[in-house]
C-alpha cells in the first residue's frame, strides 16, 4: 500500500513529536492528507518553536502538554486516533548514567502508558522507536531502550483479543540530530580551537534523518506486530567524521584547521568503541529484505499467533560469521562522509 492512500484521512498520535526525529515524522505526515496530527510533548517552549515551524499547516496539527509519564493526560490524548508513534525518550547516555531511574520511567514506565492507552482508545497500529544501544546494552540508556522493546513484543503477542499492533523500529546514529555529534563539534570550534573525540577506534552506525524517517513510515505500514525493523546503514570512524567536520566547517568560521586541535578524551562510562543492530539471539528469527533486517518476535507465551505467513525477505544464515555490527563493515572513506555531510547540508 502506498504511503498517501494508508495515511490520508487518519488521526495520528507522535508522541516526543517536538524532537529531530518527532517533528520530521510529523513533517512527512503532511505530505499525507491526514484527517489531524496530535503533537504530544513536555516541553512549552518546543510545542512553541514546532508551532511555528508548522505554522501553516495549525488546521491539521494539535499541540499537546503533558508528560507520558502521566497515563490520564496520555489517555486523553490517544482518545480516536488510529496510528501512534512513540519518539519520546531519555536518549543521552551520560544523563541517563547520572539519572537512572528517570531514564527507566521514561522509556519503559512511560512507553506502557502508553502502549496501556493505545489498547483502551481502540488504536490500530503503533511504532516504537528504539536505538542500536539496546543491541548487549552497557549503559543505563541501552538497557531501558533494551526493555522498552521486549516489552512492545512481549504485550504484542499477550495482548488477546485486542487488534491493535505494535513493532519497533531500531536506529543507528541519526546525523544532524538534536545534541547529536557534528552540531556539538561545530559548537566547539566556534567556542575555541579544541574539539573532542571520545576514543580514535569509535566506530558508529549512521542514517540520514530523512532515511531514519522513511524506516518509521514504512515499518507502521508493513507491520504485523512483534517485529524490530532494522535499517541497513553506513558504518563511520568517528575520528574521520570528525577531522572532516574541522576541515570543511573551520574555514567557514574564519579559522585555520591547523589551529583546530582533535583532543581524544577517551570512551564515556560504559560507551563501547563498536556497535552492533542485531543480536546474537537474534538471528534465529532475523530476515534480510532490501534495504534493511526485520526481526521476528522468537519468545513463546503459548499463543496461537504464527508469523510465518506474513514473514518478508529471505532468513539470515545463521554461522560465526554473521555479525551486523560496526566491527565487520567497511566505513565511508573521508570523501564519502564529505559528499554525504555536504549532500545533507550539515556543514
Amino acid at each position: 500500500m502506498q504511503m498517501n492512500e494508508f495515511f490520508e484521512g487518519k488521526s495520528i498520535l507522535v508522541t516526543g513529536g517536538t524532537g529531530t526525529i518527532g517533528s520530521e515524522i510529523v513533517n512527512q505526515l503532511l505530505k499525507f492528507n491526514p484527517k489531524v496530527i496530535r503533537i504530544l510533548s513536555n516541553s512549552e517552549n518546543e510545542l512553541w518553536e514546532t508551532k511555528n515551524r508548522f505554522i501553516h499547516h495549525k488546521l491539521k496539527l494539535r499541540f499537546l502538554l503533558g508528560d507520558i509519564r502521566n497515563f490520564d493526560r496520555v489517555k486523553r490524548a490517544m482518545q480516536d486516533i488510529n496510528f501512534v508513534f512513540n519518539a519520546a525518550a531519555i536518549k543521552h547516555v551520560p544523563i541517563s548514567e547520572y539519572n537512572p531511574m528517570e531514564a527507566l520511567t521514561v522509556n519503559v514506565n512511560g512507553l506502557d502508558n502508553i502502549i496501556d492507552a493505545a489498547f483502551l482508545s481502540g488504536v490500530e497500529k503503533m511504532i516504537h522507536i528504539s536505538t542500536d544501544k539496546a543491541v548487549l546494552p552497557t549503559t543505563a540508556m541501552g538497557a531501558t531502550k533494551m526493555l522498552g522493546e521486549r516489552l512492545c513484543i512481549s504485550r504484542n503477542l499477550a495482548k488477546g483479543n485486542k487488534k491493535m499492533t505494535i513493532s519497533a523500529v531500531r536506529f543507528g546514529n541519526v546525523l544532524g540530530s538534536r545534541g547529536s555529534i557534528i552540531p556539538l563539534i561545530k559548537k566547539q570550534m566556534e567556542q575555541g580551537n579544541q574539539v573532542t573525540l571520545t576514543g580514535k577506534e569509535m566506530n558508529r552506525f549512521f542514517m540520514s534523518i530523512s532515511q531514519a524517517v522513511k524506516l518509521v513510515l514504512s515499518a507502521m505500514i508493513s507491520s504485523h506486530g512483534g517485529e524490530i525493523f532494522v535499517l541497513k546503514m553506513s558504518t563511520v570512524h568517528i575520528k574521520d567524521l570528525i577531522e572532516v567536520i574541522v576541515e570543511e566547517y573551520a574555514p567557514k568560521i574564519g579559522k585555520e584547521v591547523s589551529k583546530i586541535e582533535i583532543v581524544d578524551i577517551g570512551p564515556r562510562i560504559g560507551e563501547k568503541f563498536d556497535e552492533e543492530l542485531i543480536s546474537p539471539i537474534e538471528y534465529v528469527s532475523c530476515y534480510e529484505s532490501e534495504g534493511m533486517y526485520i526481526i521476528y518476535p522468537s519468545m513463546d507465551f503459548g499463543t496461537d499467533v504464527h508469523f510465518e505467513e506474513y514473514i518478508n525477505g529471505n532468513r539470515v544464515k545463521i554461522d560465526e560469521n554473521f555479525v551486523y555490527g560496526t566491527q565487520n563493515q567497511t566505513p565511508l572513506t573521508k570523501n564519502e562522509i564529505r559528499e554525504l555531510i555536504t549532500k545533507l547540508n550539515l556543514i
